[in-house]
């Protein structure tokens, strides 16, 4: 704040101005508060003289505005109507996961592949606006350029350099996956003893198969091109590194490759591989069985030697955990041991690889897939009663539990097919029910096996918070190297989302926390500041209080703002 005299003919003005900048970024002035003529002055300043006072009141506005005590108004009219094309709006919520951004030293890696590359353009700018736009308002990098421009910092290049953009940031990946590794081990502790692998695929909505974009088994069942993403994820949840490869590429030959590259660039040499039964191959088992590296992987009952599945479905044998007491299932009641978990072991030797097998049994899991069939069978049973709707099933399809037959029940031939129920592919799955087996070369406690084993699950939340939340497909670019991009900023963004939450203590549901993100708006007071235009939470005064700035005060001036961006990119 700063005083102006404006000195007319017939009389004196004095003003306290502030310094704003225009929507076409020149410097320009607004009157904060107009204190008088020289008249008007004399009769309330005390005997000082007319500039005395008004430097006087200057300072005092000054200390209160240092203070956060100054009482700001703003005048409005109701005739007045505002002008066109101004934006009124903006959103802080990426305030915070900028904070996380530069922890990372991402704007350092975007330098560095500036220099490298001698690029013209801001590539920090755009990266971080692609990040923070997958995570508050997702959508197709045109809609991300828009998202941009309702941030409280506004991009400072074109449309066209996003595309530019995903080219470099392509090349860089694997650069960018290893130093973003190295650097946030100064941010959140790491566990990189056990490494999660999965895989998933994105569509797209196009019909011709190009480059990576080809036909293959899609997960949601959907005719369309697709590409494959193979994801490691560590101990606590956080991603580690990934690949895309084609659509019709075998999803058991993507581990070896990532996990070389990440034994090389992360400088990483000991832990455990856990894998679902799809990705259990022989050779991934045998790679990951050499030179400290062990493996946990879920194997399928139904896929194992008969005298193993013998074994495995007995109810002899058992013990709880932590327990050397051998206990017969037959002997237990399943609703005093609903939460128990029992397990039997033993090593087998399969193709030459030495492995444990173990086996476990919950009654409580025994009940979730004993209701989950019953559901499907009260389904299959209406499909019965309605057998023009009956197709080829697929697994975990109801339909497997139909039966046809072209022999009526009192054996003469049908005029068509008649549909029952299959009690014997009833029978036979029902076996299963409660059973869990995984295979590991890991001597350690049975207890600390299953409790490795069962984090799985996040790996699967990252792939529905990648889908669902950041809606990462369909993918609408064409060019492979901009499709490997893409992967690489939703890569990025998952990963500053999982610190954010685990800052947050998993406290809230992802919806809960990007939602507050996207409606964290403030309203400018062009000249002065901005005030909150989003409801104050138990999550935003969380938010404020893990990243040690406030935008939840009645107002928070223009230079207070400028604090936070400071302080937000200052690590």
């Amino acid at each position: 704040m700063r005083l102006k005299v404006n000195k007319s003919k017939n009389s004196i003005n004095y003003y306290i101005i502030t310094d704003i900048k225009t929507k076409q970024g020149k410097r320009s002035t607004k009157v904060f508060k107009k204190l008088g003529n020289e008249q008007e002055i004399l009769k309330i300043s005390d005997g000082l003289s007319p500039l005395e006072w008004a430097k006087k009141q200057l300072e005092i506005v000054n200390k209160q505005l240092e203070e956060k005590n100054l009482k700001i108004t703003a005048e409005f009219v109701q005739s007045n109507i505002i002008d066109q094309d101004r934006q009124l709006i903006f959103n802080c919520g990426y305030l915070f996961l900028q904070d996380i951004y530069y922890s990372l030293g991402l704007e350092k890696i975007c330098k560095d592949i500036s220099d490298k590359y001698r690029i013209k353009y801001d590539l920090n700018s755009v990266l971080s606006n692609l990040i923070y736009a997958r995570i508050i308002e997702p959508s197709s990098k045109l809609s991300a350029f828009e998202t941009a421009k309702s941030f409280l910092e506004q991009p400072n290049y074109e449309l066209q350099n996003i595309y530019r953009a995903l080219e470099i940031i392509s090349k860089e990946t694997e650069n960018i996956e290893a130093t973003v590794y190295k650097n946030s081990l100064k941010v959140v502790n790491r566990n990189t003893k056990i490494l999660y692998y999965d895989c998933t695929n994105y569509f797209f909505e196009i019909e011709e198969a190009e480059g990576l974009k080809q036909y293959g088994k899609n997960k949601e069942n959907r005719p369309l091109p697709i590409v494959q993403m193979g994801l490691f994820m560590d101990g606590d949840g956080f991603p580690l590194a990934f690949v895309i490869d084609s659509g019709n590429t075998n999803e058991q030959v993507t581990l070896k490759p990532l996990e070389k590259q990440i034994i090389k660039d992360f400088e990483l040499s000991k832990f455990v591989v856990c894998t679902d039964a799809g990705l259990a191959s022989r050779e991934n088992r045998i790679f990951n069985n050499i030179q400290n590296r062990s493996f946990i992987v879920t194997q399928s009952l139904k896929k194992i030697k008969g005298h193993l599945k013998e074994w495995a479905l007995s109810k002899e044998g058992w013990h709880k955990i932590n327990s050397k007491k051998l206990i017969n299932l037959n002997d237990i009641d399943n609703s005093s041991f609903n939460d128990e978990i029992f397990y039997k072991e033993r090593w087998i030797n399969e193709n030459n690889l030495s492995q444990r097998l173990i086996v476990s049994y919950s009654p409580k899991y025994a009940a979730y897939q004993k209701k989950i069939r019953t559901n499907q069978i009260e389904r299959a049973q209406k499909l019965i009663d309605n057998p023009t709707s009956i197709s080829k099933n697929r697994q975990n399809d109801p339909k497997r539990f139909i039966k046809s037959s072209s022999i009526t029940n009192d054996g003469e031939i049908a005029d068509k097919k008649v549909f029952s129920l299959n009690q014997s592919a009833i029978d036979k799955e029902a076996i299963f029910d409660g059973f869990y087996a995984v295979c590991t070369t890991l001597e350690d406690d049975i207890s600390e096996i299953i409790k490795v084993n069962k984090r799985r699950w996040e790996i699967e939340e990252s792939f529905r918070i990648l889908k669902s939340d950041f809606k990462a497909r369909p993918v609408y670019l064409k060019r492979d190297d901009r499709i490997k991009a893409h992967f690489t900023t939703c890569f990025l963004a998952l990963l500053i989302y999982r610190i954010l939450e685990h800052k947050l203590q998993d406290k809230y549901t992802s919806c809960e926390i990007i939602q507050t993100l996207r409606n964290m708006n403030l309203r400018e007071l062009e000249g002065i500041g901005y005030i909150p235009a989003y409801t104050r939470t138990s999550l935003t005064d969380e938010l404020h209080k893990i990243f040690k700035f406030r935008t939840d005060y009645e107002i928070t001036t223009l230079k207070d703002m400028k604090k936070i961006f400071y302080s937000t990119k200052k690590k």
